[in-house]
């Protein structure tokens, strides 16, 4: 049993200090300045390592802890340090992350409000969808324009197995909103989308089996992306890409393969975001009353009365109201 001691009989000086273990210089907040950094472009990021091409080399690295929170995504331009050489077991550091132009985000679903970042300072989002086998998913393209426009984005619509089924009603239902449109046969080179892509950075998205992989194969032949097959009983393609990509375009620019997906959440867009991108509409809504939502139907909204008026096309008018449907609808 511990004997009781009597406390009374110490003054300061029988009291022990222990060392500071860390030392006793404060702290700084001053962080190195890195002036000798090198700056390049994120081509993929994987589990915390992030693959930067740097003067033509291809430079493994991690997040330096000075960045804190900041996520990194494939086509953000970042600054590194350490060992540039891109040899095999090296390891460089990512210092600074430049700020972005556009940013091109996505939620897990409609009720989730933290958007993820899939690409940064893309400049046009190529939406591929098959014509036929699998059928067009008009909800999953409405939402990928709803994306490219609130991100600041050019959408491109491309439209794959044209030999199977014609385009005309698909072109009909996006000629409203502006939206440039491309067709592609499997036999046909794709030298409309090539011009397109040509000196921009362009984001491919879509559904699995619509083809994406093999327009990706033809337009960076060195791309090498596996190509995969729609399954015959549920019409669903296998998934060929497992993350975002950067390939460099013969001629300039870049193309950022994206996974397949089934859906695409938009739960953090607000309507006040969708309705942004229709310029006209958006001046006519200042004489919406608060709250409006913008449906067909009300008596008092202002894009109807800018309608009567001849200050708003119809056919606009129903496209964005389209898109504010889908993006609280079913995103598949």
């Amino acid at each position: 049993m511990a004997r009781n001691r009597d406390v009374s009989r110490f003054d300061e000086d029988d009291v022990r200090v222990r060392a500071n273990p860390r030392g006793t210089r404060p702290r700084s907040k001053q962080r190195p300045a890195h002036e000798d950094a090198a700056d390049g472009m994120v081509l993929t990021v994987d589990r915390g390592r992030y693959t930067v091409l740097v003067d033509d080399v291809e430079v493994t690295a991690m997040r330096a802890r000075e960045l804190g929170r900041k996520g990194i995504a494939v086509g953000d331009q970042v600054s590194v340090v350490g060992d540039l050489s891109g040899a095999t077991d090296t390891l460089a550091r990512i210092v600074r992350l430049a700020e972005r132009t556009t940013v091109l985000r996505r939620t897990a679903d409609d009720n989730d409000p933290f958007e993820r970042v899939i690409v940064a300072n893309a400049d046009q989002l190529v939406i591929v969808a098959a014509l036929a086998d699998p059928e067009p998913s008009y909800g999953l393209i409405d939402r990928c324009i709803v994306a490219a426009l609130t991100a600041g984005m050019e959408p491109v619509l491309c439209l794959t197995k044209a030999d199977l089924a014609g385009d005309g009603a698909l072109r009909e239902l996006y000629r409203p909103l502006g939206v440039t449109m491309v067709t592609s046969r499997p036999e046909v080179d794709p030298a409309e989308l090539r011009e397109l892509i040509t000196g921009q950075v362009s984001v491919m998205f879509g559904h699995s089996g619509v083809g994406k992989s093999t327009l990706v194969n033809r337009l960076v032949p060195d791309a090498a992306q596996e190509i995969g097959a729609v399954n015959a009983v549920t019409g669903r393609g296998r998934h060929t890409s497992s993350a975002a990509v950067a390939l460099p375009v013969p001629g300039g620019g870049w193309v950022v393969d994206t996974p397949g997906v089934r859906s695409f959440g938009l739960g953090a867009v607000s309507p006040a975001r969708v309705l942004a991108a229709f310029e006209e509409l958006a001046e006519a809504a200042v004489d919406c009353p608060p709250g409006c939502t913008h449906a067909e139907g009300l008596a008092d909204c202002g894009l109807d009365e800018a309608v009567r008026a001849g200050r708003a096309d119809p056919t606009r008018l129903a496209s964005l109201r389209r898109l504010l449907a889908a993006r609280g609808g079913s995103s598949a």
